[in-house]
């Protein structure tokens, strides 16, 4: 599909699991190729309170591409050929410390990156572009994910930094034990390279990490599993979407933020 075909028609993006699809009306479905390939799926167009939301889910539609296999660029630049100069990414996570619990949410502003290997930029040359990351997630999206959550009653850490690690594997207890130590809050595979390639587009985003489970390296709490991780998400699922449903008319529509011109003087040379 031609960029022109596309463009402008979609605002807002919730990148995250297929529960949210089902709730977006009049969906129609977008198939937009890319320089990087096929995203994970076709992207869902809808609107929610009069808002225009493209949907996509990170691991495709039957969870088919695991974290290191994920076509990050790709995803982005689907979703900046839809418009979208915002996203929302809700995200299952586990938790570093026994203050943060399962069922909480995490809307975190600082990351840690422990992946290998992914395709982490836009800019591989002849430009070199060097783009700001000190503050991962948008801080006005934060602002207004964190009030809703607060209105809803739902349990929100305004603050947190996730780890991501590379997958599929979990953590073994010595590399839990060590990002705990450093008292980091969460752990995730999916949140690096996705959110630094939206700051390389200039879209805003935001981190929404929904606690599954405890990582192995939390003392006295259980073990992460994968059937526990799937219970606690199921159970939290609608909660979630209430609270996506809650953030994207809350959105202005003007951005006073840095997102919109993080590559202002990142360039080098060329």
């Amino acid at each position: 599909m031609r960029v022109d075909e596309v463009t402008g028609r979609a605002e807002i993006g919730i990148v995250g699991g297929s529960g949210v699809y089902s709730l977006l009306d009049s969906v129609e479905e977008v198939a937009i190729e890319t320089p990087y390939g096929a995203p994970s799926a076709p992207l869902a167009l809808g609107e929610i309170a009069g808002r225009r939301v493209a949907f996509l889910p990170r691991h495709g539609r039957r969870h088919e591409f695991p974290p290191h296999r994920i076509n990050y660029r790709a995803n982005i630049w689907a979703l900046k050929e839809l418009g979208v100069s915002r996203i929302v990414a809700p995200v299952a996570a586990g938790s570093l410390q026994p203050n943060v619990r399962r069922g909480d949410f995490v809307i975190c502003d600082q990351l840690v990156d422990r992946t290998s290997g992914r395709a982490a930029t836009f800019y591989d040359g002849p430009a070199t572009t060097h783009v700001g990351f000190a503050d991962p997630f948008c801080p006005q999206l934060r602002g207004i994910a964190v009030k809703a959550a607060r209105d809803a009653g739902i349990d929100v850490h305004e603050t947190g930094t996730i780890v991501v690690i590379e997958g599929p594997r979990f953590s073994t207890r010595a590399e839990s034990r060590w990002y705990a130590g450093a008292g980091w809050e969460v752990i995730n595979m999916t949140q690096y390279p996705e959110s630094v390639l939206a700051r390389e587009q200039q879209i805003c985003y935001v981190n929404i990490s929904l606690i599954t489970d405890y990582d192995v390296g939390v003392e006295g709490v259980p073990a992460v599993n994968v059937e526990d991780v799937i219970k606690v998400f199921a159970d939290n699922n609608e909660r979630l979407r209430r609270l996506l449903f809650d953030i994207v008319p809350a959105v202005p529509e003007d951005r006073s933020c840095p997102c919109a011109t993080a590559l202002r003087g990142a360039v080098v040379g060329h």
